[in-house]
């Protein structure tokens, strides 16, 4: 393999999570396969200096302000000109020879725009990890899961997900995706700021005939909530916020009317439990995602209609579930784990 690659960390005041990761990394990534780059989003710690010091060799790309994580990827990756970029999180652990089967098979799949490894938990490294585990997909109303992720509950890898499968989304923690293509599919979503912004791309590549993969032939893992803790108000906000606005963005016209009358009580349901767990500001932080969502949907009518014009397909990309995942799997089959379930999935143009 020839140097075509190169890998990004998008860094925010994450000086230890540098100090902590950095050395496998280094040690992980043969110079002549890809560099490494660390793009730092107006860090206000000493990660910069800590860079300069300890990782000359290191690209490092400095900005100003906090652009997010998709204005801050944006930014960075158009100074990258190889062929491939890997969107790598400062919080992940990458284990020997992680490179070599993705860009192989980048290289040797031309139909495949983006490759995801399989990713397990930093803590527990028995178990998948959240953001990603081994794929994502998304049920028609948006909710998002994985092989080995269901909501919030997590499987252990016991190798039930080994092969290599077509997924919808490829997690931002670690993808591995063509610098061409992200570019002409408009890149990450800067409004969104942080949170689902690799679902509403990867939706938008699947809908123009792109294929995404998961193989766990490679594996990394993942800490997790390194930036925003699962019960933090911010973070309910933005995945409510985000969740609403890549439906508005992709989700075909026949569909309008049923998921987002189902989106209006689901959410306010949802509302209505962080309340009864005492948990008011994340309550408030629902309602207000609604009532931003509302406001910024004029803004996205153009893109909304670029979209679909570029869509090869009118219907859902397959890796959506025709059905609800929020009553499928909570009232029907309560069951964690996604394997067993997977075969009552009807996915939009299955084939």
């Amino acid at each position: 393999m020839s140097r075509r690659t190169s890998i990004v960390i998008l860094n925010w005041n994450g000086r230890q999570l540098l100090e902590n990761f950095l050395p496998a990394l280094v040690r992980n990534t043969p110079s002549d396969i890809a560099e490494i780059v660390v793009a730092d989003n107006g860090s206000s710690d000493d990660s910069v200096t800590f860079l300069e010091k300890n990782y000359p060799f290191i690209r490092l790309i400095k900005f100003n302000i906090n652009y997010g994580f998709a204005g801050g990827y944006n930014r960075a990756l158009s100074e990258i000109d190889n062929d491939y970029v890997i969107l790598l999180n400062s919080d992940v652990e990458v284990t020997p020879d992680w490179l070599t089967a993705p860009i192989e098979y980048l290289d040797a799949n031309p139909d495949i725009v983006a490759v995801q490894p399989k990713i397990l938990s930093y803590n527990n490294k028995t178990r998948f990890e959240y953001a990603g585990a081994a794929g994502g997909y998304l049920d028609m109303y948006g909710y998002p899961f994985c092989r080995g992720r269901i909501f919030t509950r997590l499987e252990k890898d016991d190798g039930q997900y080994n092969k290599p499968a077509e997924i919808l989304w490829a997690s931002g923690a670690c993808m591995f995706i063509r610098c061409k293509d992200y570019f002409e599919c408009g890149g990450l979503d800067e409004y969104f700021f942080a949170h689902q912004e690799e679902i509403d791309m990867c939706w938008r590549l699947r809908a123009r005939g792109k294929k995404i993969v998961c193989l766990p032939q490679s594996t990394v893992y993942h800490v997790g909530g390194a930036t925003l803790n699962t019960e933090h108000p911010q973070k309910t906000f933005l995945n409510f916020r985000n969740n609403l606005l890549l439906l508005y963005k992709n989700l075909p016209e026949q569909y309008f009317i049923r998921v987002f009358l189902f989106r209006f009580f689901a959410d306010y349901l949802a509302a209505l439990r962080f309340l009864f767990k005492g948990r008011p500001v994340n309550a408030w932080a629902v309602v207000k995602a609604r009532w931003k969502f509302q406001r910024k949907k004029k803004d996205y009518r153009e893109i909304r209609r670029t979209n679909m014009q570029k869509s090869v397909c009118q219907d859902l990309p397959n890796g959506i579930i025709k059905k609800s995942l929020l009553v499928n799997y909570s009232i029907i089959v309560s069951t964690p784990d996604f394997a067993i379930w997977e075969n009552s999935f009807t996915f939009a143009n299955n084939k």
